[in-house]
């Protein structure tokens, strides 16, 4: 079951949602169901893999294989702060939510995260494959008040069009749901926790 925007202050104001910081009722990103997150200064764009005449390929089947560390090697950070970053055509840059989220594993609710339709509209991609926000994302069992954790995006410009990305602008949305029961466990896996410089 989808939450209602009621439904989502009211399991911020019980502790059951963390939303870091949290606009107000009246702010224009909250609509029936959902509330749009905003884009952090931190972008890494892919650039070529290797150098001139390399092959690499990477093998996600491999035991070895983390995909923070080929972000780690293989891009460099860059800024959307002052006039933006321009997402070139047919290319992905890793980004970041400006807004913290916590969801307790206690709480019976998980989330989505979806790209925008005016965006999408226009070929840019948001978090293209992987929503899910399992119930136990953000929280730090040793630590109450840790205010919760970044989203990382996988933004794809599949247009031909250049397309401008700036510090604070509504880029995806999130969706709260609720989970039937309490999970054996909280979500332990390695984006369970998450920010630049992570």
């Amino acid at each position: 079951m989808i939450l209602s925007d009621r439904e989502v202050r009211a399991g911020i104001q019980r502790k059951l949602i963390s939303v870091t910081p949290c606009p107000p009722a009246t702010d224009k990103r909250w609509s029936a169901t959902t509330l749009d997150l905003t884009l952090d200064a931190e972008l890494r764009p892919w650039g070529e893999l290797g150098g001139a005449g390399a092959d690499v390929v990477i093998d996600p089947s491999n035991p070895e294989f983390n995909s923070n560390e080929l972000i780690k090697k293989f891009t460099d950070a860059q800024s959307c702060g002052g006039d933006g970053y321009v997402i070139q055509p047919k290319t992905l840059v890793l980004g970041w939510t400006v807004e913290k989220i916590k969801i307790p594993n206690s709480s019976r609710i998980g989330a989505r995260v979806e790209g925008k339709s005016s965006l999408a509209r226009i070929g840019l991609g948001i978090h293209v494959t992987a929503p899910t926000i399992h119930p136990g994302f953000g929280e730090k069992a040793d630590d109450p008040d840790f205010p919760g954790s970044q989203i990382r995006l996988e933004i794809w410009n599949i247009s031909p069009l250049k397309i401008r990305l700036k510090l604070g602008m509504p880029i995806c949305q999130i969706i709260f749901e609720e989970v039937h029961g309490i999970p054996e466990g909280p979500y332990a896996g390695q984006f369970a926790l998450q920010g630049p410089g992570s």
